[in-house]
């Protein structure tokens, strides 16, 4: 008998799972408020890399980045390759961590090396290297615009037979499992920074906080993929110059009423860093947004059977695009039966009650 799968959610993740499920013959249908990325995904900065020193996170990243691979080329989706460093400008523990770091993840199997500034400085001249203390370097690793990765996923699940149904909001009941009074065998909420409120909606409590972020397009040269652990901001190769992003705010935001233009304050602070970094560059700003990220208590994202045939995908502290072709895959595989969910990330750790402050995904466990 085929499974009827209803999947909340029309950002990376749920586009992915629905693509799985239904290439797996499901009987799927998404349903997404707005539109395709028109959110979280739309909003996301676009970095790809494998550069986890945690066995789990490294093993989910590495096979992220071989499905963006594979997917690249199709539609209007391209996967960039290009290299990820990091690194601090002063002694202490973000150096420390670097170095430690990066030997964990060679010893999974990474393609990740220490860099000293004199490398770091051949390799990448547009760089400032004269402060920098410890560096290293993620083969592995890469960019898109990530809105082009939802609308293929989005084609490809409608191809496999899934229907999608944009500017539907979803009602989620339970006993028995219902998606605006239809029944499905199992439902999927994949609903970002609005998953909290969905799941309340049908009386299920989930430790999820929506915290905002901001990023900003602006001129400048041909860089890596990097991100300056003492000063807390990272950086892409864009089509207009350069993309950068911080500006993150550690508390709750409604998802539906926070500010989506960035602060003043952020965009001076960013060109500043920008300019600081690329010293031959003239960074000009030319636009600026705000996002939304979500965090959990471990920092580590819901990802199971959190109720008998009701499944969550959600919190991933600003990481969730980059993971999103293995972890929409994952859930997939799980929900039709075919292996238990990955154990760090089952959502039943959590009673839904827990008092937790904001953490991003860069800030120190």
């Amino acid at each position: 008998m085929t499974e009827s799968v209803a999947v909340v959610g029309g950002g990376a993740v749920g586009v992915t799972a629905a693509y799985d499920l239904a290439r797996r013959g499901a009987d799927v249908t998404l349903y997404e408020r707005d539109e395709v990325a028109a959110e979280s995904t739309g909003r996301a900065a676009g970095l790809l890399y494998d550069a986890y020193a945690e066995d789990v996170d490294a093993r989910i990243a590495e096979r992220a980045i071989e499905r963006f691979a594979a997917f690249s080329g199709e539609g209007d989706f391209v996967f960039e390759r290009a290299p990820y460093v990091w690194f601090a400008t002063e002694p202490g523990a973000a150096a420390d961590a670097i170095a430690r770091d990066a030997d964990e993840m060679r010893a999974q199997g990474l393609d990740v090396e220490r860099l000293t500034p004199a490398e770091l400085a051949r390799e990448y001249p547009a760089l400032r290297t004269d402060d920098v203390a410890a560096a290293a370097v993620a083969r592995n690793a890469g960019y898109t615009t990530p809105r082009t990765y939802a609308d293929l996923l989005a084609a490809k699940a409608r191809e496999a037979g899934a229907e999608i149904r944009e500017e539907t909001p979803a009602a989620v009941s339970l006993d028995p499992t219902r998606v605006n009074g239809t029944p499905y065998d199992s439902v999927l909420v994949a609903a970002g920074a609005h998953t909290k409120q969905v799941l309340a909606d049908a009386g299920v409590r989930v430790p999820l906080k929506p915290y905002r972020v901001q990023a900003l397009v602006a001129s400048g040269p041909d860089v890596p993929l990097f991100w300056d652990a003492t000063r807390d901001y990272y950086a892409r190769p864009h089509a207009r110059g350069v993309l950068a992003g911080d500006g993150t705010q550690r508390r709750e935001f409604d998802p539906d009423t926070y500010d989506r233009t960035a602060d003043d304050d952020f965009v001076r602070d960013a060109r500043e860093n920008l300019q600081y970094r690329l010293p031959d560059a003239d960074v000009s700003v030319e636009r600026a947004w705000a996002g939304l990220c979500v965090a959990t208590p471990d920092k580590n994202p819901l990802l199971g059977e959190l109720r008998e045939d009701v499944f969550v995908a959600a919190g991933w502290q600003g990481h969730g695009f980059m993971r999103a072709p293995a972890t929409g895959e994952a859930i997939a595989e799980q929900i039709l039966g075919d292996r238990d969910a990955i154990a760090p990330f089952d959502p039943t750790r959590f009673t839904g009650d827990e008092e937790f402050r904001v953490r991003s995904g860069s800030d120190p466990d």
